[in-house]
């Protein structure tokens, strides 16, 4: 069981939010962090969309693509130094590779396929290195790929339209990196996601008194639109189009007559605990 020091060091670094009030929400919910974090953003401190990415791992994301085939994946090191050497980058690309080949269909599978190639790089780099997460994406023949790699490998992007258009493929990928959307469009997001945001949203209006006395009618009304305009903005076919400004990806597919059928974008270190510091001091500081 997490100390209470650890509970509130990865609520803040999911929220944002001050480590006091990361301690008075963690008590109001049981010690538990989920609820915490709609405690937080249900009294306004944090924001809806907390990013759990700031907290990083090294490493590097790549894509690969073979035929009607495709793979992503990403391997991590410790430090930043060995992410950016050749034989790290060998490691990830030989590594790729034998997973397409292979056909890898589970990590523990694509795991055993590289053991050898971890085994020679880890010798050879005196790191621990990890291989986080793939995907293979297997297209129809008259489907399109498009990719991106951003920041020399540190995010990596996989499209797949319902027709070839190696242009609006490769732009559409360069977004995806950019904006991060989380679903291709509307109707994809979960009926449980958007019941979770409409809760958030309806007990943040308990708490601002400009809204007291309102009709229910009227509050429901309000917490549909504040959660659709905060949903639309992980859906891909709402945002406005990186290489256009004016007009959004679902318009500009539209003119191209183009589908995106599915995407999938790698960011390297997203979620995992980089290191310890003396955070634990800090905290001591603030609650004594």
């Amino acid at each position: 069981m997490p100390s209470m020091i650890e509970l509130i060091k990865e609520l803040r670094d999911r929220t944002g939010a001050g480590m006091m009030d990361c301690k008075h929400a963690l008590e109001e919910s049981g010690e538990d962090v989920e609820k915490a974090i709609d405690w937080l953003r249900q009294k306004g401190i944090a924001k809806a969309q907390a990013k759990a990415s700031r907290i990083a791992a090294e490493g590097l994301a790549e894509v690969q693509v073979n035929g009607n085939k495709a793979i992503i994946c990403e391997i991590n090191c410790e430090t930043d130094f060995v992410s950016k050497g050749e034989k790290f980058h060998a490691l990830v690309s030989e590594s790729a590779k034998v997973t397409l080949e292979k056909g890898c269909t589970s990590l523990e599978e694509a795991k055993e396929a590289t053991k050898s190639l971890f085994t020679d790089a880890t010798v050879s780099m005196g790191e621990k290195l990890d291989y986080r997460r793939f995907e293979i994406v297997e297209k129809k023949a008259s489907e399109g790929f498009g990719s991106y790699i951003h920041m020399g490998g540190k995010i990596a992007t996989l499209v797949v339209l319902d027709k070839e258009d190696p242009e609006f493929a490769k732009g559409l990928a360069m977004h995806i990196a950019a904006n991060a959307p989380k679903y291709v469009a509307e109707e994809d997001i979960p009926a449980d996601v958007i019941a979770h945001e409409k809760q958030i949203a309806l007990e943040n209006m308990k708490e601002d008194p400009k809204m007291a006395g309102k009709p229910a009618q009227m509050l429901e009304g309000i917490a549909n639109g504040k959660v659709k305009k905060i949903l639309s903005e992980s859906v891909l076919g709402s945002q406005a189009y990186l290489l256009d400004g004016e007009k959004s990806v679902a318009q500009v597919a539209k003119e191209k007559g183009i589908k995106i059928v599915k995407f999938i974008r790698y960011s390297v270190g997203e979620g995992i605990e980089k290191r310890k510091d003396n955070f634990a001091e800090e905290v001591m500081k603030e609650i004594k």
